[in-house]
């Protein structure tokens, strides 16, 4: 119930953002419309530091100039982060192969929202399953609270009684931001390889 909660809070808030944001396409110097990226003007994103799968400190600048795509998820999820994870790379691996310049353009991010149990060490075992680039961003409870609401991620601790294991529901979104930070697009996480890899290459300038 969660779960479904989180998906239509979130596709909700998005929508507003994106209605506020994005009006339309705007004319061309020569009368032609010109495409605007989805996200264009939302308020999505934000300066970071936080600490990656080494146990450095990587913040937001430290990308500067690349395009990035992030996910937030936690390694400890038994199902939805996995698949999400594999076609987004999966997607990114066949973007890379059609034009490898994008090797030097891209950085994909990984972000947990489980900061407990995702400590440095197990976040680089897990993002090496999935992509030889990515990269696995953890960091405080504060820290993650605050570039989750950043982002407009919304998650919640599910701890069952009488054990001391947990889940954490949440809700997903693939992003894929600009050189400078900013948003540009929502990816299709659940769609197939080649769509998530051509929606890649339609945003990239």
């Amino acid at each position: 119930m969660m779960n479904k909660f989180l998906s239509l809070f979130s596709a909700a808030l998005l929508l507003s953002l994106l209605s506020a944001c994005n009006p339309g396409s705007s004319g061309d110097a020569n009368g032609g419309a010109q495409e605007e990226a989805p996200l264009a003007g939302a308020a999505i994103g934000g300066g970071f530091t936080l600490t990656n799968q080494d146990g450095e400190k990587t913040s937001d600048t430290d990308f500067a100039g690349k395009y990035r795509i992030i996910y937030f998820g936690y390694s400890y999820c038994p199902d939805v982060c996995p698949v999400d994870l594999q076609r987004l790379m999966q997607g990114l691996a066949l973007a890379e192969k059609d034009d490898p310049a994008l090797v030097d353009k891209i950085q994909p991010i990984f972000i947990t929202i489980d900061p407990e149990r995702d400590r440095p060490e197990q976040l680089k075992q897990y993002v090496s399953a999935f992509h030889p680039r990515l990269i696995g961003l953890t960091g405080s409870v504060d820290e993650i609270a605050e570039v989750a609401k950043k982002f407009l991620i919304i998650y919640d601790k599910r701890e069952d009684e009488g054990t001391s294991e947990y889940l954490v529901d949440h809700s997903r979104q693939a992003y894929l931001l600009g050189p400078e930070g900013e948003p540009v697009a929502l990816l299709p996480f659940d769609g197939t390889p080649q769509q998530i890899a051509d929606e890649i290459t339609r945003w990239m300038r």
